[in-house]
């Protein structure tokens, strides 16, 4: 299920009143007491309730779930920069439980401007093995207040300092295109919304330009909600490094980190 326009906070106080009939013959309902030849029945209502509080998430983290059958959780199989496992989601009841860390392979030097495809995230447990790329986010606070998630680029592409030839060579220029952007849920809120498609920027004085990637106006946005790039078929193309063709390259590894935040501050009408 694509969602491209967004869903509600449910915050729950169910009431259900159910009627229970007892006695002999239901051909007629008496007024008085005591039978008649049209037998005797009477009703009495019991009330039942519900009352949801916030999820306590300080000692438990929403699982990721699979981007394209958000019904399922899943395990991916994260690659960082330097190798190693990104760890957990945030915690509480409005959390970032998942961000994939993204790879652009091995290309050889060239002179000429080029996009580099990203690499699948892939999983554990899922078949297929690979997928796309994805962030989720949880809202269980019941209140319906609506919510923002943004995502900045941490600095330029750099090598590592200490490594010959100087300290944290820059890929001047590079630039990380997001394409096929969209939303997934099982939640039955009014939905989250996103862009169909945005890149990461600089200021010209080389400080990162935030961008809101997601977001739940109030009313929307309760349950777990996936911010998906692609699909099972198309993940590699969704997202792409493009390298200009000037800017100086080294035969080393270049790094930099993306910084998600999540606020509660209510999205806006479009």
């Amino acid at each position: 299920m694509k969602i491209n326009t967004n869903l509600k906070a449910l915050g729950v106080a169910a009431t259900m009143l159910t009627g229970f009939v007892v006695g002999g013959s239901a051909t007629a309902f008496a007024e008085g007491g005591g039978g008649t030849e049209e037998g005797y029945n009477r009703s009495y209502n019991s009330s039942t309730v519900i009352e949801f509080q916030p999820f306590d998430g300080e000692n438990s983290i929403t699982p990721p779930v699979d981007p394209t059958d958000p019904g399922n959780e899943i395990n991916p199989e994260p690659e960082l920069p330097g190798g190693g496992d990104p760890g957990s989601g945030t915690n509480g009841p409005l959390s970032i439980d998942y961000a994939s860390s993204l790879s652009f392979g091995s290309p050889k030097i060239t002179s000429t401007t080029q996009k580099y495809d990203v690499k699948p995230q892939t999983f554990k447990n899922r078949t297929p093995k690979e997928g796309p790329n994805y962030v989720q986010v949880t809202d269980n606070r019941g209140n319906g207040a609506g919510w923002t998630l943004q995502v900045q680029q941490n600095g330029q592409f750099k090598t590592a300092k200490g490594e010959e030839l100087g300290d944290g060579e820059e890929l001047k220029g590079a630039r990380i295109i997001f394409n096929d952007v969209w939303v997934n849920s099982n939640a039955q809120s009014n939905p989250a919304t996103s862009p169909t498609s945005f890149d990461l920027k600089f200021n010209e004085d080389g400080t990162s330009v935030t961008e809101t990637v997601m977001s739940a106006k109030v009313g929307a946005g309760a349950g777990t909600y996936v911010l998906v790039f692609g699909d099972n078929s198309t993940a590699a193309k969704s997202i792409q490094l493009e390298v200009p063709g000037t800017s100086t390259k080294y035969a080393k590894k270049y790094s930099t980190s993306l910084t998600w935040k999540l606020t509660d501050i209510p999205g806006k009408d479009a």
